[in-house]
């Protein structure tokens, strides 16, 4: 398979592997960080840093695994960190004093009510109905017990069943 040349070579320091493998699976990984923060710019920041840590840490990768779900186990776990950390400075900012905004809603499409889950719910059914992962792989991706997996995928399609 190419992608464990590409990855043999990024160790090696080939700047073209890199490239490759960046090409290969930057969209997979902005789209996953977008629909978790539902923040165009902060997605970008957010897959271009969990790419960068990726990379700085392929010495420890086992090139005998694809490459893509330890990226996107990376990246969105940084979306679901960046997320909170939004949700919180937003209750410090406002207090009591003003609601927070409402989701955006999107025609009323799948895509918008994804938006209104918590991160937590969100990332696995990003990863679940977008990235199509199987609900054992998102529990290795984020070091999660299965039945949480499960828990979370069930409660936030239950969400957005009710916000239809």
């Amino acid at each position: 398979m190419a992608e464990r040349a590409w990855i043999k070579g990024a160790q090696q320091g080939s700047v073209a592997d890199l490239e490759r493998l960046f090409r290969e699976h930057w969209p997979r990984a902005y789209r996953a960080a977008h629909l978790v923060t539902g923040d165009a710019a902060a997605a970008e920041d957010i897959a271009q840093e969990g790419f960068l840590a990726a990379i700085r840490n392929l010495d420890r990768f086992d090139r005998r695994r694809p490459f893509g779900p330890w990226l996107h186990r990376i990246v969105v776990n940084r979306a679901i960190d960046w997320t909170r950390a939004r949700k919180l400075r937003r209750e410090v900012e406002l207090g009591d004093y003003l609601p927070a905004p409402p989701a955006p809603e999107l025609d009323g499409s799948a895509l918008g009510r994804i938006a209104e889950l918590s991160p937590e719910h969100r990332a696995v059914v990003v990863l679940r109905y977008v990235l199509e992962y199987t609900p054992g792989e998102i529990a290795e991706l984020l070091d999660l017990p299965r039945g949480t997996v499960n828990s979370r995928l069930r409660r936030g399609l239950d969400h957005m069943k009710e916000a239809e």
